[in-house]
C-alpha cells in the first residue's frame, strides 16, 4: 500500500475579525520538516501562529510501502541495474527489517555490485529470519564460490539440498565447487545428478565432458559434447569439442568447429577466459595446440582483436 500524501494548511479569513481558519489538506513531509526547522530558528510560536498538521504513517503503511519498494528493487536487478537496486533494497529493509525477502534482494544486488562482504552480511540476516529457506543457503554458497572458497561453499550447498533436494542448479554449483577442489569424480557425480533432474541442462552436460576429458575419458567426453551441441549451439562446447577432435587427428572438423566457435565468441581465444570458465589444464593445453594450427592463424588474430573479456572481480 503506498504512503498517503500528507496535508498542507491553507488560510482563509472570516468576515468578522479576519482570524485565520485552518483547513486540513495534504502536504509533503519535506515542507513539514522545513516548517519544523523554521520553528526552531524563530523560537516558540505566538499564540495565534499557524501550527502545521503532520501526518505520521502507521507501521502497516510503512510495511506496505516496503513491499512496493522491494519489488521495484527486484525489477531493477532484472534490468541489470544492481547499484540502483541496492539503494532501494536498503530502503526496504529499513522500513521492514523483519522480511527476509528484502534482505535477499539486497544481498543479490550487493553480490552483482561486487560487494561480497555486504552481500554476506545481508544473507546472514535473511537466514536468521528464515533458516529453512533453501535459496538462502544456495545464495551464500554462490558468494563463497565467487570468492573462490569452495571449502566454504560445499557444506552450504549440501545443507540447501537437504531442504530442496530436487534443485538441479544447486547440483551444478556443487559440481563447480568440486572442480575447484580438484575432485573430478565427485564433480562428475554432481553434474550427472543435475542432468538427471533436468535433462536439457546443457551447461551441466558440458561440464561433464570437461571433467571426463581431465580424467582421460576422451571418447566419452567427445560423445557428450556432441550431445550438448544438439541442445545448444554454444561456442564453449564447440571449441572444446574441436580441441578434443584435434587430439584424435580429426583435423578438418576441428578447424571448422574452432572457426565457428571463435567467430561466435572471440573471448574463448584467451586462456584466462577458458580458465575462468573452469576449463581444466588438459583441455586448455589441447586448445592451445589447436589454435596454433596455421589454418587458424587469421581466425585467431581476428578473435584476439575482438575479444572483450575482463576478469571478474
Amino acid at each position: 500500500m503506498p504512503l498517503q500524501h500528507n496535508r498542507i494548511p491553507h488560510l482563509r479569513f472570516s468576515h468578522s475579525n479576519n482570524e485565520p481558519v485552518l483547513r486540513r489538506i495534504r502536504f509533503s513531509r519535506t515542507l513539514a520538516a522545513a516548517l519544523m526547522v523554521l520553528s526552531g530558528w524563530f523560537g516558540a510560536p505566538a499564540a495565534n501562529a499557524l501550527i502545521p498538521y503532520v501526518y505520521l504513517p502507521t507501521e502497516e503503511e510503512l510495511k506496505g510501502s516496503s513491499i512496493g519498494i522491494g519489488r521495484t528493487a527486484a525489477q531493477l536487478l532484472q534490468l541489470g541495474q544492481p547499484e540502483q537496486a541496492a539503494k532501494l533494497a536498503a530502503l526496504a529493509v529499513r522500513l521492514d527489517p523483519n522480511d527476509e525477502r528484502f534482505w535477499s534482494v539486497l544481498a543479490e544486488a550487493q553480490l552483482r555490485s561486487n560487494d561480497l562482504e555486504g552481500a554476506s552480511q545481508s544473507l546472514a540476516r535473511a537466514k536468521s529470519l528464515k533458516p529453512e529457506k533453501a535459496g538462502l543457503w544456495f545464495a551464500e554458497a554462490a558468494i563463497a564460490l565467487r570468492a573462490e572458497k569452495p571449502n566454504d561453499a560445499v557444506p552450504l550447498i549440501t545443507r540447501g539440498l537437504q531442504l530442496d533436494p530436487e534443485n538441479a542448479a544447486a547440483y551444478f554449483d556443487l559440481g563447480n565447487a568440486r572442480i575447484m577442489q580438484n575432485n573430478f569424480p565427485l564433480a562428475l557425480k554432481s553434474f550427472e545428478k543435475a542432468t538427471a533432474l533436468k535433462p536439457n541442462f546443457w551447461e551441466a552436460l558440458n561440464n561433464q565432458s570437461l571433467v571426463l576429458y581431465e580424467m582421460g575419458e576422451l571418447d566419452e567426453a567427445i560423445r557428450r559434447w556432441r550431445r550438448v551441441l544438439t541442445i545448444e549451439n554454444n561456442a564453449e562446447p564447440m571449441l572444446a569439442l574441436a580441441a578434443a577432435l584435434h587430439q584424435q587427428g580429426e583435423q578438418t572438423e576441428a578447424i571448422q568447429l574452432a572457426s565457428t566457435a571463435l567467430a561466435q565468441n572471440p573471448n574463448y581465444v584467451l586462456p584466462m577466459h577458458q580458465a575462468e570458465q573452469l576449463w581444466g589444464r588438459r583441455i586448455r593445453e589441447a586448445t592451445a595446440q589447436l589454435l596454433g594450427e596455421p589454418e587458424l592463424t587469421n581466425i585467431v588474430e581476428r578473435a584476439q582483436a575482438n575479444a572483450t573479456w575482463k576478469k571478474s572481480q
